[in-house]
Protein backbone atom coordinates (compact mmCIF):
# COMPACT_ATOMS: atom_id res chain seq x y z
CA UNK A 1 0.00 0.00 0.00
CA UNK A 2 1.17 3.59 -0.12
CA UNK A 3 2.77 5.51 2.80
CA UNK A 4 -0.92 7.28 3.37
CA UNK A 5 -1.36 4.39 5.89
CA UNK A 6 1.35 6.21 8.15
CA UNK A 7 1.55 9.46 9.59
CA UNK A 8 2.01 12.58 6.74
CA UNK A 9 1.46 15.77 5.94
CA UNK A 10 -0.86 14.38 3.33
CA UNK A 11 -3.32 12.68 6.02
CA UNK A 12 -3.08 15.83 8.22
CA UNK A 13 -4.63 17.76 4.70
CA UNK A 14 -7.18 14.85 4.48
CA UNK A 15 -7.75 15.31 8.07
CA UNK A 16 -8.10 19.09 7.93
CA UNK A 17 -10.72 18.51 4.97
CA UNK A 18 -12.55 15.89 7.43
CA UNK A 19 -12.96 18.44 9.91
CA UNK A 20 -13.73 21.32 7.51
CA UNK A 21 -16.78 19.07 6.50
CA UNK A 22 -17.83 18.31 9.79
CA UNK A 23 -18.50 22.10 10.77
CA UNK A 24 -20.25 22.66 7.93
CA UNK A 25 -18.12 22.61 4.75
CA UNK A 26 -18.74 22.73 1.28
CA UNK A 27 -16.29 22.28 -1.26
CA UNK A 28 -13.12 19.71 -0.57
CA UNK A 29 -9.68 19.49 -1.20
CA UNK A 30 -9.92 17.08 -4.57
CA UNK A 31 -11.51 17.96 -7.52
CA UNK A 32 -11.74 16.33 -11.03
CA UNK A 33 -10.92 16.94 -14.72
CA UNK A 34 -13.45 17.52 -17.63
CA UNK A 35 -16.53 16.30 -15.18
CA UNK A 36 -19.30 15.91 -16.72
CA UNK A 37 -21.43 14.65 -13.78
CA UNK A 38 -21.95 17.73 -12.33
CA UNK A 39 -23.56 20.91 -13.55
CA UNK A 40 -24.24 24.41 -13.43
CA UNK A 41 -28.12 25.93 -12.22
CA UNK A 42 -28.60 26.06 -16.56
CA UNK A 43 -28.44 22.17 -16.30
CA UNK A 44 -25.08 22.74 -18.34
CA UNK A 45 -22.20 20.17 -17.72
CA UNK A 46 -19.71 22.37 -15.48
CA UNK A 47 -15.79 21.91 -15.77
CA UNK A 48 -14.19 21.50 -12.45
CA UNK A 49 -10.42 21.30 -13.02
CA UNK A 50 -8.31 23.42 -14.89
CA UNK A 51 -4.91 21.89 -16.56
CA UNK A 52 -2.44 23.96 -17.89
CA UNK A 53 0.71 23.71 -19.56
CA UNK A 54 3.72 25.25 -21.10
CA UNK A 55 5.38 23.27 -23.48
CA UNK A 56 5.86 24.91 -26.79
CA UNK A 57 8.77 26.75 -28.20
CA UNK A 58 6.37 29.70 -28.31
CA UNK A 59 5.42 29.11 -24.90
CA UNK A 60 9.14 29.39 -23.76
CA UNK A 61 9.87 31.99 -26.03
CA UNK A 62 6.99 33.83 -23.77
CA UNK A 63 6.70 34.94 -20.24
CA UNK A 64 9.60 36.55 -18.54
CA UNK A 65 13.39 35.06 -19.10
CA UNK A 66 16.46 36.40 -16.95
CA UNK A 67 19.05 34.19 -18.14
CA UNK A 68 17.28 31.53 -19.73
CA UNK A 69 16.79 30.36 -23.25
CA UNK A 70 14.25 28.84 -25.20
CA UNK A 71 15.59 25.56 -27.07
CA UNK A 72 13.45 24.96 -30.18
CA UNK A 73 13.14 21.01 -31.71
CA UNK A 74 11.30 18.09 -31.90
CA UNK A 75 10.57 18.79 -27.89
CA UNK A 76 11.01 22.31 -26.92
CA UNK A 77 12.64 22.93 -23.59
CA UNK A 78 14.08 25.93 -21.53
CA UNK A 79 17.83 25.98 -20.66
CA UNK A 80 20.19 28.35 -19.35
CA UNK A 81 22.02 30.91 -21.49
CA UNK A 82 23.79 33.04 -18.87
CA UNK A 83 23.75 32.62 -15.48
CA UNK A 84 22.59 35.42 -13.57
CA UNK A 85 25.38 34.70 -10.57
CA UNK A 86 25.68 32.23 -7.93
CA UNK A 87 23.75 31.38 -4.72
CA UNK A 88 24.70 28.92 -1.79
CA UNK A 89 22.00 26.29 -1.16
CA UNK A 90 22.50 24.27 2.29
CA UNK A 91 20.94 21.43 1.76
CA UNK A 92 18.42 20.49 4.96
CA UNK A 93 18.84 16.73 4.28
CA UNK A 94 22.65 16.66 3.75
CA UNK A 95 23.66 19.86 5.13
CA UNK A 96 25.91 20.70 3.06
CA UNK A 97 26.18 23.91 1.82
CA UNK A 98 27.70 24.40 -2.06
CA UNK A 99 27.58 27.28 -4.59
CA UNK A 100 25.11 27.27 -7.75
CA UNK A 101 25.15 29.37 -10.75
CA UNK A 102 21.21 30.08 -11.93
CA UNK A 103 18.73 31.57 -14.26
CA UNK A 104 14.88 32.20 -13.84
CA UNK A 105 11.63 31.90 -16.11
CA UNK A 106 8.04 33.33 -15.54
CA UNK A 107 5.46 32.38 -16.86
CA UNK A 108 2.58 34.91 -17.86
CA UNK A 109 -0.15 34.98 -15.57
CA UNK A 110 -2.89 32.21 -15.86
CA UNK A 111 -6.42 32.85 -15.13
CA UNK A 112 -8.04 29.44 -14.17
CA UNK A 113 -11.24 28.50 -15.59
CA UNK A 114 -12.05 27.02 -12.36
CA UNK A 115 -10.97 29.10 -9.13
CA UNK A 116 -9.62 26.41 -7.34
CA UNK A 117 -9.73 25.05 -3.92
CA UNK A 118 -6.51 23.09 -4.61
CA UNK A 119 -3.56 23.11 -6.89
CA UNK A 120 -0.99 20.51 -8.11
CA UNK A 121 1.66 21.44 -10.39
CA UNK A 122 3.84 19.29 -12.76
CA UNK A 123 7.07 19.73 -14.70
CA UNK A 124 8.78 17.44 -17.37
CA UNK A 125 12.79 18.03 -17.07
CA UNK A 126 16.69 16.54 -18.06
CA UNK A 127 18.80 17.00 -15.13
CA UNK A 128 22.49 15.89 -15.81
CA UNK A 129 24.32 15.52 -13.20
CA UNK A 130 25.64 18.79 -11.45
CA UNK A 131 21.95 20.73 -12.05
CA UNK A 132 18.97 20.79 -10.37
CA UNK A 133 15.47 22.96 -10.83
CA UNK A 134 13.02 24.86 -8.38
CA UNK A 135 9.67 24.96 -9.06
CA UNK A 136 7.44 27.81 -7.62
CA UNK A 137 4.15 29.12 -7.70
CA UNK A 138 2.46 32.83 -6.90
CA UNK A 139 -1.16 33.32 -7.03
CA UNK A 140 -3.84 35.21 -6.59
CA UNK A 141 -6.99 34.49 -4.50
CA UNK A 142 -10.63 35.60 -5.34
CA UNK A 143 -10.57 38.51 -2.71
CA UNK A 144 -7.95 40.52 -4.65
CA UNK A 145 -4.90 39.48 -2.45
CA UNK A 146 -1.52 37.57 -3.57
CA UNK A 147 0.26 34.47 -1.65
CA UNK A 148 3.95 34.51 -1.64
CA UNK A 149 5.95 32.71 -3.78
CA UNK A 150 5.40 29.25 -2.34
CA UNK A 151 7.89 26.27 -3.96
CA UNK A 152 6.42 23.17 -5.18
CA UNK A 153 9.26 21.45 -5.06
CA UNK A 154 12.55 20.86 -5.81
CA UNK A 155 13.57 18.33 -7.79
CA UNK A 156 16.90 16.45 -9.73
CA UNK A 157 16.50 12.92 -11.31
CA UNK A 158 19.52 12.36 -9.51
CA UNK A 159 20.53 12.12 -5.83
CA UNK A 160 23.82 12.94 -6.11
CA UNK A 161 24.00 17.02 -6.01
CA UNK A 162 21.02 17.67 -4.23
CA UNK A 163 18.22 15.37 -1.85
CA UNK A 164 14.56 15.93 -3.89
CA UNK A 165 12.09 17.46 -1.91
CA UNK A 166 9.49 19.40 -1.21
CA UNK A 167 9.18 22.42 1.72
CA UNK A 168 7.19 21.99 4.61
CA UNK A 169 6.15 25.23 7.05
CA UNK A 170 4.45 27.09 3.74
CA UNK A 171 1.53 28.94 4.50
CA UNK A 172 0.16 32.48 4.88
CA UNK A 173 -2.96 32.26 6.84
CA UNK A 174 -5.20 31.60 3.82
CA UNK A 175 -3.33 28.66 2.30
CA UNK A 176 -0.91 25.79 2.96
CA UNK A 177 1.49 23.92 0.94
CA UNK A 178 0.80 20.13 1.59
CA UNK A 179 4.05 18.13 0.38
CA UNK A 180 3.07 18.66 -3.26
CA UNK A 181 -0.05 20.52 -2.98
CA UNK A 182 -1.53 23.95 -2.65
CA UNK A 183 -4.43 23.97 -0.65
CA UNK A 184 -6.81 26.94 0.26
CA UNK A 185 -7.14 26.42 4.38
CA UNK A 186 -11.27 27.15 4.90
CA UNK A 187 -12.90 26.16 1.05
CA UNK A 188 -16.45 27.11 3.12
CA UNK A 189 -15.36 30.84 3.40
CA UNK A 190 -15.92 30.85 -0.47
CA UNK A 191 -11.87 31.85 -0.81
CA UNK A 192 -10.31 30.76 -3.80
CA UNK A 193 -6.87 30.53 -6.23
CA UNK A 194 -8.35 32.62 -9.26
CA UNK A 195 -4.94 32.67 -11.38
CA UNK A 196 -1.47 31.77 -11.00
CA UNK A 197 2.06 32.42 -12.43
CA UNK A 198 5.17 29.35 -12.05
CA UNK A 199 8.67 30.21 -11.71
CA UNK A 200 11.49 27.80 -12.81
CA UNK A 201 14.82 28.48 -11.39
CA UNK A 202 17.60 26.61 -13.08
CA UNK A 203 20.68 25.52 -10.95
CA UNK A 204 24.35 24.04 -12.30
CA UNK A 205 27.77 23.78 -10.60
CA UNK A 206 29.77 27.26 -11.42
CA UNK A 207 31.61 27.39 -14.08
CA UNK A 208 30.32 24.64 -16.45
CA UNK A 209 28.00 25.26 -19.33
CA UNK A 210 25.60 22.67 -17.74
CA UNK A 211 21.78 23.36 -17.97
CA UNK A 212 19.04 21.62 -17.01
CA UNK A 213 16.11 21.41 -20.10
CA UNK A 214 12.86 21.60 -18.74
CA UNK A 215 9.69 20.45 -21.81
CA UNK A 216 6.94 20.93 -19.64
CA UNK A 217 5.45 22.76 -17.03
CA UNK A 218 2.19 23.42 -15.55
CA UNK A 219 -0.75 22.73 -12.97
CA UNK A 220 -3.74 21.45 -11.76
CA UNK A 221 -6.48 23.75 -10.50
CA UNK A 222 -9.81 22.16 -8.86
CA UNK A 223 -12.66 22.79 -7.23
CA UNK A 224 -15.76 19.69 -6.75
CA UNK A 225 -18.34 19.52 -4.01
CA UNK A 226 -18.14 17.20 -1.22
CA UNK A 227 -19.42 13.75 -1.99
CA UNK A 228 -19.55 10.36 -0.71
CA UNK A 229 -20.97 8.95 -3.61
CA UNK A 230 -20.85 9.57 -7.48
CA UNK A 231 -23.22 8.57 -9.86
CA UNK A 232 -23.27 4.77 -11.67
CA UNK A 233 -21.58 5.34 -15.24
CA UNK A 234 -22.52 3.15 -18.12
CA UNK A 235 -20.04 1.05 -19.47
CA UNK A 236 -18.44 1.39 -22.87
CA UNK A 237 -15.55 -0.10 -23.62
CA UNK A 238 -13.96 -3.75 -23.28
CA UNK A 239 -10.39 -3.59 -24.19
CA UNK A 240 -7.46 -4.88 -22.04
CA UNK A 241 -3.74 -3.37 -22.82
CA UNK A 242 -0.84 -5.51 -22.21
CA UNK A 243 1.19 -3.58 -19.12
CA UNK A 244 4.02 -5.17 -17.34
CA UNK A 245 2.73 -6.09 -14.08
CA UNK A 246 5.19 -5.58 -10.65
CA UNK A 247 4.50 -6.74 -7.29
CA UNK A 248 5.63 -4.12 -4.33
CA UNK A 249 5.47 -6.93 -2.17
CA UNK A 250 8.22 -8.10 -3.71
CA UNK A 251 10.08 -6.02 -2.23
CA UNK A 252 9.18 -5.86 1.13
CA UNK A 253 12.31 -4.37 3.96
CA UNK A 254 14.60 -3.89 1.33
CA UNK A 255 15.90 -0.56 0.76
CA UNK A 256 14.41 0.72 4.15
CA UNK A 257 16.33 4.14 3.50
CA UNK A 258 13.63 5.01 0.69
CA UNK A 259 10.18 4.45 3.03
CA UNK A 260 10.43 1.32 4.57
CA UNK A 261 11.38 -0.42 1.83
CA UNK A 262 8.29 -2.06 -0.97
CA UNK A 263 5.27 -2.56 1.44
CA UNK A 264 4.81 1.71 0.64
CA UNK A 265 6.21 1.45 -2.66
CA UNK A 266 2.73 1.66 -4.81
CA UNK A 267 3.69 4.89 -6.62
CA UNK A 268 6.61 3.78 -7.90
CA UNK A 269 5.92 0.01 -8.75
CA UNK A 270 2.80 1.64 -10.91
CA UNK A 271 5.08 3.82 -12.71
CA UNK A 272 7.53 1.48 -13.34
CA UNK A 273 5.02 -0.52 -15.02
CA UNK A 274 3.59 2.23 -17.40
CA UNK A 275 7.37 3.50 -17.90
CA UNK A 276 8.03 -0.07 -19.32
CA UNK A 277 4.76 -0.14 -20.98
CA UNK A 278 5.88 2.47 -23.26
CA UNK A 279 9.07 1.05 -23.68
CA UNK A 280 11.53 2.55 -20.75
CA UNK A 281 13.96 0.36 -19.67
CA UNK A 282 17.51 0.43 -17.91
CA UNK A 283 20.56 -0.25 -18.57
CA UNK A 284 23.05 -2.67 -16.67
CA UNK A 285 24.88 -0.18 -15.31
CA UNK A 286 22.05 1.69 -13.83
CA UNK A 287 20.50 -0.91 -12.10
CA UNK A 288 24.28 -1.80 -10.75
CA UNK A 289 23.82 -0.44 -7.39
CA UNK A 290 20.70 -2.46 -6.39
CA UNK A 291 21.82 -5.73 -4.67
CA UNK A 292 22.01 -8.37 -7.56
CA UNK A 293 19.76 -10.90 -5.49
CA UNK A 294 16.51 -8.72 -5.74
CA UNK A 295 13.77 -9.81 -8.25
CA UNK A 296 12.85 -6.56 -10.30
CA UNK A 297 15.46 -4.39 -9.79
CA UNK A 298 14.17 -1.70 -12.01
CA UNK A 299 11.12 -1.40 -8.61
CA UNK A 300 13.99 -0.64 -6.43
CA UNK A 301 15.32 2.20 -9.03
CA UNK A 302 12.04 3.86 -9.07
CA UNK A 303 11.87 4.07 -5.29
CA UNK A 304 14.92 5.60 -5.31
CA UNK A 305 14.18 8.18 -7.74
CA UNK A 306 10.69 8.91 -7.20
CA UNK A 307 11.81 9.38 -2.91
CA UNK A 308 11.04 12.84 -1.59
CA UNK A 309 13.52 13.66 1.05
CA UNK A 310 11.15 15.78 3.43
CA UNK A 311 7.88 13.60 2.82
CA UNK A 312 10.12 10.67 3.42
CA UNK A 313 8.10 8.42 1.30
CA UNK A 314 8.01 7.67 -2.62
CA UNK A 315 4.57 9.07 -2.98
CA UNK A 316 5.48 12.94 -4.05
CA UNK A 317 2.96 13.00 -7.25
CA UNK A 318 4.85 15.36 -9.49
CA UNK A 319 7.79 13.41 -8.69
CA UNK A 320 6.12 10.29 -10.09
CA UNK A 321 5.43 12.22 -13.03
CA UNK A 322 8.60 13.80 -13.52
CA UNK A 323 10.53 10.55 -12.49
CA UNK A 324 8.41 9.06 -16.02
CA UNK A 325 9.88 12.09 -17.87
CA UNK A 326 13.13 11.22 -17.45
CA UNK A 327 12.73 8.00 -19.83
CA UNK A 328 13.19 9.09 -23.48
CA UNK A 329 10.20 10.18 -25.40
CA UNK A 330 8.00 10.67 -22.42
CA UNK A 331 6.02 12.88 -20.40
CA UNK A 332 3.86 12.92 -17.45
CA UNK A 333 1.03 15.26 -15.85
CA UNK A 334 -0.47 14.68 -12.48
CA UNK A 335 -4.84 15.88 -13.32
CA UNK A 336 -7.97 14.60 -12.16
CA UNK A 337 -10.80 12.62 -14.17
CA UNK A 338 -14.29 12.92 -14.10
CA UNK A 339 -15.64 9.26 -14.78
CA UNK A 340 -14.74 5.81 -15.70
CA UNK A 341 -15.82 6.87 -19.30
CA UNK A 342 -12.68 9.00 -19.27
CA UNK A 343 -10.62 5.69 -18.25
CA UNK A 344 -12.41 4.39 -21.28
CA UNK A 345 -11.53 7.06 -23.43
CA UNK A 346 -7.62 7.02 -22.53
CA UNK A 347 -7.69 2.93 -22.57
CA UNK A 348 -9.14 2.69 -26.27
CA UNK A 349 -6.10 5.13 -27.33
CA UNK A 350 -3.56 2.83 -25.79
CA UNK A 351 -2.81 5.16 -22.49
CA UNK A 352 -3.10 3.30 -18.90
CA UNK A 353 -3.80 5.25 -15.94
CA UNK A 354 -2.66 5.12 -12.42
CA UNK A 355 -4.94 5.97 -10.02
CA UNK A 356 -5.19 6.77 -6.23
CA UNK A 357 -8.00 5.78 -4.04
CA UNK A 358 -9.08 5.37 -0.66
CA UNK A 359 -11.20 2.35 0.95
CA UNK A 360 -11.82 -0.34 3.69
CA UNK A 361 -11.59 -3.68 2.90
CA UNK A 362 -15.03 -3.90 2.58
CA UNK A 363 -15.76 -1.64 0.21
CA UNK A 364 -13.64 -3.34 -3.04
CA UNK A 365 -14.84 -6.89 -3.92
CA UNK A 366 -11.64 -8.77 -3.83
CA UNK A 367 -8.94 -6.44 -2.67
CA UNK A 368 -8.47 -8.02 0.50
CA UNK A 369 -7.15 -4.98 2.25
CA UNK A 370 -7.94 -1.48 3.19
CA UNK A 371 -6.15 1.25 2.63
CA UNK A 372 -6.03 5.26 3.47
CA UNK A 373 -4.09 5.93 0.17
CA UNK A 374 -2.99 3.76 -2.56
CA UNK A 375 -2.08 3.51 -6.39
CA UNK A 376 -2.41 1.26 -8.63
CA UNK A 377 -2.81 0.85 -12.68
CA UNK A 378 -5.96 0.92 -14.80
CA UNK A 379 -5.04 -1.37 -17.48
CA UNK A 380 -8.85 -1.56 -19.10
CA UNK A 381 -12.12 -2.94 -19.00
CA UNK A 382 -14.33 -6.46 -19.14
CA UNK A 383 -17.36 -6.75 -21.28
CA UNK A 384 -19.39 -6.20 -18.55
CA UNK A 385 -17.28 -3.04 -17.41
CA UNK A 386 -15.62 -4.36 -14.62
CA UNK A 387 -12.06 -2.72 -13.79
CA UNK A 388 -8.82 -4.01 -15.16
CA UNK A 389 -6.12 -3.05 -12.54
CA UNK A 390 -2.73 -3.76 -12.42
CA UNK A 391 -2.97 -3.56 -8.51
CA UNK A 392 1.01 -3.25 -6.89
CA UNK A 393 -0.49 -4.93 -3.65
CA UNK A 394 -0.27 -8.19 -4.69
CA UNK A 395 1.82 -11.36 -3.23
CA UNK A 396 3.59 -12.27 -6.51
CA UNK A 397 4.11 -10.26 -9.92
CA UNK A 398 1.35 -12.23 -11.84
CA UNK A 399 -1.14 -12.44 -8.89
CA UNK A 400 -0.72 -8.45 -9.89
CA UNK A 401 -4.01 -8.09 -12.41
CA UNK A 402 -7.09 -8.01 -10.48
CA UNK A 403 -10.39 -7.44 -11.78
CA UNK A 404 -12.75 -5.03 -9.62
CA UNK A 405 -16.47 -4.47 -9.78
CA UNK A 406 -17.50 -1.56 -11.38
CA UNK A 407 -19.33 0.29 -9.53
CA UNK A 408 -17.37 -0.19 -6.59
CA UNK A 409 -14.09 1.36 -7.83
CA UNK A 410 -15.37 4.29 -9.56
CA UNK A 411 -17.15 5.29 -6.50
CA UNK A 412 -13.73 4.55 -3.80
CA UNK A 413 -11.88 6.61 -6.52
CA UNK A 414 -13.88 10.04 -7.59
CA UNK A 415 -15.51 10.47 -4.11
CA UNK A 416 -14.16 13.47 -2.18
CA UNK A 417 -15.20 11.85 1.21
CA UNK A 418 -15.89 8.59 3.56
CA UNK A 419 -15.47 7.19 6.75
CA UNK A 420 -12.00 5.70 7.75
CA UNK A 421 -11.71 2.15 9.71
CA UNK A 422 -12.18 4.10 12.59
CA UNK A 423 -15.43 5.46 11.63
CA UNK A 424 -14.03 8.95 11.89
CA UNK A 425 -14.55 11.19 8.52
CA UNK A 426 -11.63 11.45 6.22
CA UNK A 427 -11.39 12.10 2.60
CA UNK A 428 -10.39 10.52 -0.67
CA UNK A 429 -8.63 11.78 -3.89
CA UNK A 430 -11.54 12.87 -6.01
CA UNK A 431 -10.05 11.22 -9.11
CA UNK A 432 -6.12 11.94 -8.47
CA UNK A 433 -4.60 10.13 -11.95
CA UNK A 434 -1.20 10.10 -13.22
CA UNK A 435 -0.56 10.30 -17.03
CA UNK A 436 2.49 9.15 -18.56
CA UNK A 437 2.31 9.38 -22.49
CA UNK A 438 4.88 9.36 -25.22
CA UNK A 439 6.02 12.73 -25.70
CA UNK A 440 4.91 12.89 -29.55
CA UNK A 441 1.80 11.55 -29.66
CA UNK A 442 -0.52 10.12 -32.31
CA UNK A 443 -3.25 12.11 -33.25
CA UNK A 444 -5.83 9.71 -31.18
CA UNK A 445 -3.76 9.56 -28.42
CA UNK A 446 -3.68 13.48 -28.59
CA UNK A 447 -7.58 13.40 -29.07
CA UNK A 448 -7.91 11.00 -26.02
CA UNK A 449 -5.63 13.75 -23.43
CA UNK A 450 -7.77 16.46 -25.13
CA UNK A 451 -10.89 14.95 -24.11
CA UNK A 452 -9.88 14.50 -20.44
CA UNK A 453 -8.23 18.60 -20.57
CA UNK A 454 -4.58 17.22 -20.93
CA UNK A 455 -2.64 19.17 -23.73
Amino acid sequence: MSRAEQPSRRTVLAAAVAAAVVSGAGPAAAATARVTDAADSDGAPSRLVDNHAWTSYTDWRGGTARGTRAVAGSRPGLAIAAALGSVDYTDPHTQKTAAWEYATWTSPVHKLSVPATETIASWNAHTPAGTWIQVELHGTYSDGTDTPWYVMGRWAAGDDDIKRTSVDDQTDGKSTIWTDTFSIDDATTGLRLTSYRLRLTLYRKPGTKLTPLVWRLGAMGSDIPDRFTVPASTPGLAQELIVPRYSQELHVGQYPEYDNGGEAWCSPTSSQMIVEYWGGRLTPEQLAWVDPSFADPQVCNAARFTYDYQYEGCGNWPFNAAYAATYKGLQGVVTRLGSLGDLETLIAAGIPAITSQSFLATELTGAGYGTSGHLMTVIGFTADGDVIANDPNSPTDPAVRRVYNRREWENIWLRTKRYNASGNLSSGTGGVCYLYFPAEPTARQRKALAAVGVR
